[in-house]
């Protein structure tokens, strides 16, 4: 499955972003989805993950009650919805897909097969 992930840009703190991945080439409800992000000089941290059909969703402790992972199988389709965004924020996100068999929590990357290519989120204080 290929991944593609756009919403990114430059937001002032306490304002909203939303991301999304759309993805093509395999069936889409056949994967869990997760969301990740890296800011400079830190490694790849956990944000936000959902299982096949939505049922069940994971988010980071620093993004709870800020951020809402939803997805639209009939568009093949993830969002990260992003509110009271903060300058910590600030790290290119990326999307990422694993067999939705896998899934339990969906917090560690070595889970995921495929990977978008990531959109920058810049927000300043």
């Amino acid at each position: 499955v290929q991944l593609q992930a756009s919403g990114g840009g430059l937001v002032q703190a306490g304002g909203s972003l939303r991301l999304s991945c759309a993805a093509s080439g395999r069936t889409f409800s056949r994967y869990a989805m997760g969301w990740f992000r890296q800011a400079p000089r830190k490694e790849r941290e956990f944000v936000a993950s959902i299982n096949w059909n939505g049922g069940s969703a994971y988010l980071a402790d620093p993004v709870k009650g800020r951020f809402t992972v939803s997805r639209d199988n009939a568009k093949n389709t993830v969002y990260l919805q992003m509110n009271s965004l903060k300058p910590d924020d600030t790290a290119v996100y990326y999307c990422a897909a694993q067999d939705r068999a896998k899934y339990v929590s969906g917090k560690y990357s070595r889970e995921y097969d495929y990977w978008g290519q990531g959109t920058l989120v810049t927000v300043s204080s």
